[in-house]
Protein backbone atom coordinates (compact mmCIF):
# COMPACT_ATOMS: atom_id res chain seq x y z
CA UNK A 1 0.00 0.00 0.00
CA UNK A 2 1.76 3.37 -0.96
CA UNK A 3 0.73 6.59 0.20
CA UNK A 4 -0.70 8.85 -1.85
CA UNK A 5 0.27 12.36 -2.04
CA UNK A 6 -1.68 15.24 -0.98
CA UNK A 7 -3.39 17.30 -4.35
CA UNK A 8 -3.22 20.72 -3.95
CA UNK A 9 -4.99 23.71 -6.59
CA UNK A 10 -1.33 24.63 -8.08
CA UNK A 11 -2.86 28.49 -8.29
CA UNK A 12 -2.15 28.25 -4.49
CA UNK A 13 1.79 28.40 -3.85
CA UNK A 14 1.61 30.82 -6.66
CA UNK A 15 -0.58 33.35 -5.01
CA UNK A 16 1.48 32.73 -1.87
CA UNK A 17 4.37 33.33 -3.77
CA UNK A 18 3.20 36.99 -4.78
CA UNK A 19 2.63 37.53 -0.62
CA UNK A 20 5.84 36.47 -0.33
CA UNK A 21 7.80 38.54 -2.56
CA UNK A 22 5.92 41.65 -1.33
CA UNK A 23 6.72 40.77 2.53
CA UNK A 24 10.45 40.04 1.54
CA UNK A 25 10.94 42.75 -0.71
CA UNK A 26 9.77 45.01 2.10
CA UNK A 27 12.07 43.30 4.24
CA UNK A 28 15.06 44.18 2.40
CA UNK A 29 13.70 48.15 1.62
CA UNK A 30 13.51 48.39 5.16
CA UNK A 31 16.72 46.79 5.83
CA UNK A 32 17.97 44.35 8.85
CA UNK A 33 16.33 46.52 11.80
CA UNK A 34 12.65 47.41 10.49
CA UNK A 35 12.75 44.78 8.13
CA UNK A 36 12.67 41.84 10.79
CA UNK A 37 9.49 42.14 11.02
CA UNK A 38 7.90 41.55 7.89
CA UNK A 39 10.79 38.69 7.35
CA UNK A 40 10.05 36.69 11.14
CA UNK A 41 5.91 37.13 9.19
CA UNK A 42 7.66 35.38 5.88
CA UNK A 43 9.57 33.13 7.98
CA UNK A 44 6.72 31.84 10.13
CA UNK A 45 4.27 31.47 7.19
CA UNK A 46 7.20 29.42 5.64
CA UNK A 47 7.91 27.25 9.07
CA UNK A 48 3.70 26.63 8.70
CA UNK A 49 3.87 25.28 5.40
CA UNK A 50 6.90 23.51 5.39
CA UNK A 51 6.42 21.50 9.04
CA UNK A 52 2.63 21.68 9.10
CA UNK A 53 1.66 21.15 5.20
CA UNK A 54 0.12 23.66 2.71
CA UNK A 55 -3.00 23.27 4.67
CA UNK A 56 -1.76 25.04 7.59
CA UNK A 57 0.10 27.62 5.40
CA UNK A 58 -1.45 31.25 6.04
CA UNK A 59 -0.97 32.38 2.30
CA UNK A 60 -2.96 28.88 1.39
CA UNK A 61 -5.68 29.39 3.93
CA UNK A 62 -6.31 32.73 2.57
CA UNK A 63 -6.34 31.73 -1.30
CA UNK A 64 -8.77 28.93 -0.52
CA UNK A 65 -11.10 30.78 1.73
CA UNK A 66 -11.33 34.01 -0.89
CA UNK A 67 -9.22 33.64 -3.56
CA UNK A 68 -10.31 30.14 -5.12
CA UNK A 69 -14.13 30.44 -5.02
CA UNK A 70 -13.74 33.34 -7.41
CA UNK A 71 -11.49 30.80 -9.79
CA UNK A 72 -13.53 27.95 -9.57
CA UNK A 73 -11.80 24.51 -9.76
CA UNK A 74 -8.52 24.35 -11.57
CA UNK A 75 -7.83 22.22 -14.51
CA UNK A 76 -5.69 20.09 -12.41
CA UNK A 77 -4.52 19.41 -9.19
CA UNK A 78 -0.35 18.81 -8.31
CA UNK A 79 1.41 17.07 -5.80
CA UNK A 80 1.55 18.76 -2.63
CA UNK A 81 4.96 17.72 -1.95
CA UNK A 82 7.10 19.92 -4.23
CA UNK A 83 5.84 22.69 -2.95
CA UNK A 84 5.95 21.92 0.52
CA UNK A 85 10.10 21.29 -0.15
CA UNK A 86 10.02 24.91 -1.51
CA UNK A 87 8.64 26.38 1.89
CA UNK A 88 11.61 24.49 3.58
CA UNK A 89 13.93 25.95 1.48
CA UNK A 90 12.25 29.31 1.90
CA UNK A 91 12.61 28.75 5.81
CA UNK A 92 15.83 27.83 5.48
CA UNK A 93 16.77 31.12 3.81
CA UNK A 94 14.71 32.99 5.86
CA UNK A 95 16.60 31.57 8.89
CA UNK A 96 19.64 32.39 7.78
CA UNK A 97 18.34 35.94 6.94
CA UNK A 98 17.36 36.24 10.83
CA UNK A 99 20.61 35.58 11.85
CA UNK A 100 21.99 38.26 10.03
CA UNK A 101 19.88 40.15 11.75
CA UNK A 102 20.48 39.14 15.32
CA UNK A 103 23.90 38.52 14.89
CA UNK A 104 24.29 42.45 13.06
CA UNK A 105 25.61 40.79 9.83
CA UNK A 106 23.80 43.00 7.35
CA UNK A 107 25.47 40.87 4.16
CA UNK A 108 24.57 38.25 5.55
CA UNK A 109 20.62 39.29 6.14
CA UNK A 110 20.24 40.92 2.41
CA UNK A 111 22.32 38.15 0.91
CA UNK A 112 19.93 35.28 2.01
CA UNK A 113 16.68 37.57 2.12
CA UNK A 114 17.55 38.61 -1.38
CA UNK A 115 17.79 34.97 -2.77
CA UNK A 116 14.82 33.96 -0.94
CA UNK A 117 13.10 36.86 -2.91
CA UNK A 118 14.61 35.67 -5.94
CA UNK A 119 12.95 32.46 -5.70
CA UNK A 120 9.64 33.98 -4.72
CA UNK A 121 9.54 36.25 -7.69
CA UNK A 122 10.24 33.46 -9.93
CA UNK A 123 7.24 32.09 -8.78
CA UNK A 124 5.36 34.65 -8.54
CA UNK A 125 5.55 36.06 -11.88
CA UNK A 126 6.98 32.91 -14.28
CA UNK A 127 5.13 30.70 -12.38
CA UNK A 128 8.89 28.85 -12.41
CA UNK A 129 9.35 27.13 -8.72
CA UNK A 130 12.88 26.96 -8.15
CA UNK A 131 12.11 24.71 -4.79
CA UNK A 132 10.08 22.52 -6.37
CA UNK A 133 12.44 22.08 -9.38
CA UNK A 134 15.01 21.22 -6.86
CA UNK A 135 12.78 18.43 -5.34
CA UNK A 136 12.01 17.18 -8.45
CA UNK A 137 15.87 16.65 -9.58
CA UNK A 138 16.56 14.98 -5.79
CA UNK A 139 13.62 12.88 -6.68
CA UNK A 140 15.17 11.44 -9.79
CA UNK A 141 18.79 11.54 -8.64
CA UNK A 142 17.56 9.32 -5.49
CA UNK A 143 15.43 7.06 -7.52
CA UNK A 144 18.55 6.56 -9.66
CA UNK A 145 20.53 5.50 -6.57
CA UNK A 146 17.93 3.00 -5.21
CA UNK A 147 17.44 1.38 -8.81
CA UNK A 148 20.65 1.83 -10.54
Amino acid sequence: MTDQPRLIDPRGPRFGAVITTVLLALAIALGPRWGALPLVITLAAFAMGAFGGLALQPWGIIFRAWVRPRLGAPAELEDERPPRFAQLVGFLFAVVALLGVLLHVAPLFYAAAGLALLAAALNAVFDFCLGCEIWTLWQRARHRVTTG
